[in-house]
């Protein structure tokens, strides 16, 4: 694979969007960007107590987090709502990604939910399979939906989630295979027309987060370089306002090891404070070289009122 530019992590983040109300009050899972139209999509699991048309009854927040139950909305970027739509039986929303066409816009999420037990007797969907659709303002969109196609990888292989490159029109997968999860990179037309030929395949790194245990929030990719977010929200693993513990990695696709690693305090003034996604943002479509490399935070409405806010950070130098 042709070597490529990488973002510096060590570059200072940029605010692109700064405490923003989704269509559901629970915590961001991931985001992408229709960047021919300058459109952000949000995904979060959907809010205990609602019932969405063609169902008999509401549903509780650990219900929809085991059914893979998933609110997804359309912002322009500066935040205003432009369209919600639901995504039931799809997983954790844990990455998704954004294909632009001249058709319009694309969405790839998980889908295929299986719920799955949790240690403390809890469960959380994750999905096995693959969909892409288009988003549909004020719908309801099940797994089982004709208007979702889905795509699988080999028999056995499970959590599969998905980014991609706007850049190179390559499509980024993570999956767990036989116990370990794992990124392949595949030519995102020929994955589509059924081809499994992958252009890299790496292992995910050992240590995302140096000094804590692995909280995997999200990933993306660019060129030669897979990009990788790991934290959690203050206070857990000991870590203190205003570090945090959220680290970006970047991982050469060509061997598989990490090129750099850094701690980013992008939005450390925010409360709760929780990394959730990865995206690249082409803020000019004249311009496809002129990359960001984006993280999503979680943070609290207030000190009183826990509702969910999103803030998107960037970083733009690539050397």
């Amino acid at each position: 694979m042709t070597v490529s530019k990488r973002f510096d992590l060590t570059a200072p983040s940029t605010a692109l969007l700064r405490e923003v109300q989704l269509g559901s009050t629970r915590v961001l899972q991931s985001f992408a960007f229709d960047n021919t139209s300058g459109h952000l999509f949000t995904v979060q699991l959907v809010d205990s107590g609602l019932q969405l048309p063609g169902e008999t009854q509401t549903y509780s927040g650990p219900d929809r987090e085991a059914n893979g139950d998933l609110c997804l909305t359309r912002l322009d970027t500066s935040g205003r709502i432009l369209g919600t739509m639901y995504l039931r039986g799809f997983g954790h929303g844990v990455q998704i990604g954004v294909e632009s066409t001249t058709s319009g816009a694309y969405l790839w999420a998980e889908t295929h939910n299986v719920r799955t037990a949790n240690s403390d007797g809890t469960y959380t969907g994750w999905g096995d399979r693959l969909g892409r659709f288009k988003f549909a303002n004020g719908t309801v969109l099940t797994a089982d939906s004709p208007a979702l196609t889905q795509y699988t990888l080999e028999n056995g292989v499970d959590r599969t989630t998905c980014a991609i490159d706007p850049v190179n029109n390559r499509l980024a997968v993570r999956c767990r295979v036989s116990g370990a999860f794992r990124f392949r990179l595949y030519d995102l037309a020929s994955f589509k027309a059924g081809g499994r030929t992958t252009l890299a395949d790496v292992a995910q790194p050992a240590d995302l987060q140096p000094g804590y245990s692995d909280t995997f929030q999200g990933f993306t990719s660019y060129g030669s370089y897979l990009y990788l977010l790991a934290g959690s929200q203050y206070g857990k693993d000991g870590s203190v306002s205003p570090d945090g513990n959220t680290f970006i990695t970047s991982v050469d696709w060509n061997t598989g090891t990490v090129k750099e690693q850094k701690l980013t305090k992008a939005g450390y003034t925010l409360s709760y404070r929780e990394p959730e996604g990865m995206a690249i943002q082409i803020p000019d479509p004249a311009n496809p070289q002129a990359l960001r490399l984006c993280s999503g935070f979680s943070s609290y409405t207030s000190a009183t009122d826990q509702r969910k806010k999103t803030s998107i950070y960037y970083k733009n130098v690539l050397v």
